[in-house]
């Protein structure tokens, strides 16, 4: 029986994709699947994640969809329904997990919480640089002087999330603060997120459809968003940053004014 289902979404940038399999190669938990859900990559990309899988030690699910434009909560629906464990968790083809990502999820998890980390944002000079050998061997862990450098005098953002805390007082103090959901880096029970139907298919555009929303209405419902800062660590990998359209704001604006925790265009129609 698999403990959890990891839900990578996915787009076109197969080499960020070996990064962060890389990553999942170095988890102290292993008793996961992969489910990769592809937003219509091209088919080139596609043969090439046929042949990745070869070299993959998990469970690995590709879900694919026609590329129709921006559809990710679309294709996150379809993985969740393809997903075979109770337990979820979502991040970005881009972010690289630390080596405890998916044992902290699982060691924090409980029903009626969703759990959510947060991420280092990794300079384009840092991003270039890596290979899959040296996240493997663990370099953007054991180097983090390389990364409080980059922090000062580089590009790199929000280089303190990524000390990993060990003990309880520093995990609890750095957690105080309400933190909201990221999309890139969350888990919640299978049957939380469906008393929500899932994500909401009408925002079919970056950001706000794929967290902003969905924190709205699973705390309508009572779940608690719990923060793992410093505890469940991604690197993100970089790219331009895409601004927040204002078709999904106008959304989330008529959301919350309905208030109604269960979208009527999700998981079932």
């Amino acid at each position: 029986m698999i403990d959890c289902s990891l839900i990578i979404s996915f787009y076109n940038q197969i080499d960020y994709l070996k990064l962060v399999l890389a990553g999942l190669e170095r988890q102290t938990f292993r008793n996961f699947e992969i489910i990769l859900a592809d937003d219509g990559s091209n088919q080139n990309v596609v043969r090439g994640i046929e042949l990745l899988t070869k070299q993959i030690s998990f469970p690995f699910v590709h879900i694919w969809q026609e590329d129709k434009g921006f559809r990710k909560n679309r294709i996150l629906n379809s993985a969740i329904r393809n997903s075979s464990s109770n337990y979820l968790i979502f991040i970005d083809g881009d972010c690289i997990p630390h080596c405890k990502f998916i044992e902290e999820h699982l060691a924090n998890c409980l029903i009626g919480s969703c759990l959510t980390g947060r991420r280092v944002n990794l300079s384009q000079k840092i991003t270039e640089k890596l290979t899959s050998q040296a996240v493997r061997e663990g370099e953007l862990e054991k180097k983090m002087l390389s990364l409080i450098i980059d922090g000062l005098i580089g590009k790199s953002i929000d280089v303190e999330k990524g000390f990993y805390f060990k003990n309880k007082f520093l995990r609890k103090y750095f957690n105080i603060k309400k933190r909201g959901l990221l999309g890139c880096n969350f888990s919640i029970h299978k049957k939380d997120i469906e008393r929500i139907n899932g994500f909401d298919e009408r925002y079919e555009a970056p950001s706000i459809g794929e967290d902003s929303d969905i924190q709205f209405r699973l705390e309508l419902l009572g779940i608690k968003i719990k923060s793992l800062n410093n505890i469940a660590i991604q690197y993100h990998l970089f790219h331009t940053l895409q601004k927040r359209d204002k078709k999904n704001l106008a959304l989330f604006a008529e959301v919350q004014k309905m208030a109604e925790p269960f979208t009527k265009f999700g998981l079932q129609r």
